[in-house]
């Protein structure tokens, strides 16, 4: 059987692509309006397409849509924030209180997702010395769903400010499943290829050549 030929990624594809990179933003305003039945499946199989280390795909996916179990993570994010305002230097204070953290509110879609590190898929390939590949796959699965998202005009909110172990205890997964992100997901009310931070004036975008070390 021969080889099938790989598909044509010409440079109006590239340019297109580099667009959707730019403009894939952290949401954290959205308009009520649900998404369509089987979205965020369809995002959710785009992300197993993601990589793997030793093709372990340990990324579990929670989808929570329990009220009380939605009040309880609002309560942890507002715990959380409540340390990390405290935290913050004094002039740094007003500023970051200032900020807009998550779309827990009004996003109609909240993902969970969590890395399986007892998985036994992949039998332990490429794990023996970075055993936190497996996370990293994970978040690798998160980028995926991110894009996939943004091509279909739907915005996704990375909510980290949460305690994992309390995240695992509140949507009663496996103890073997560790926390890596929690999504919210909905149609944005603004599209900006600018990160809000950055318009906000809290961290502005490094130059990547600013980001490579030469050895």
């Amino acid at each position: 059987m021969p080889d099938t030929l790989p598909p044509e990624f010409d440079k109006p594809f590239q340019d297109k692509l580099d667009s959707l990179l730019r403009w894939r933003r952290d949401v954290r305003r959205f308009r009520p309006d649900p998404l369509p039945p089987g979205a965020v499946e369809a995002l959710v199989a785009r992300a197993c397409l993601a990589p793997s280390v030793g093709n372990s795909q340990p990324w579990r996916f929670v989808q929570v849509d329990d009220t009380a179990r939605r009040k309880a993570v609002r309560a942890e994010f507002e715990r959380c924030n409540a340390e990390a305002l405290a935290a913050q230097a004094p002039a740094d204070r007003a500023a970051y209180a200032r900020l807009k953290l998550a779309g827990l509110d009004t996003a109609p879609r909240h993902l969970a997702v969590f890395c399986d590190e007892a998985t036994q898929s992949g039998r332990g390939l490429g794990r023996n010395t970075m055993p936190e590949a497996l996370r990293y796959s994970a978040v690798g699965a998160v980028f995926a769903l991110w894009l996939a998202a943004r091509a279909r005009d739907i915005g996704v909110g990375w909510v980290s400010i949460l305690e994992p172990l309390r995240m695992t205890a509140i949507l009663d997964v496996p103890q073997d499943w560790s926390f890596v992100a929690y999504l919210c997901l909905g149609y944005p009310e603004r599209a900006d290829d600018v990160p809000e931070l950055e318009r906000s004036g809290w961290q502005m975008r490094d130059e990547a050549a600013a980001r490579i070390l030469e050895r």
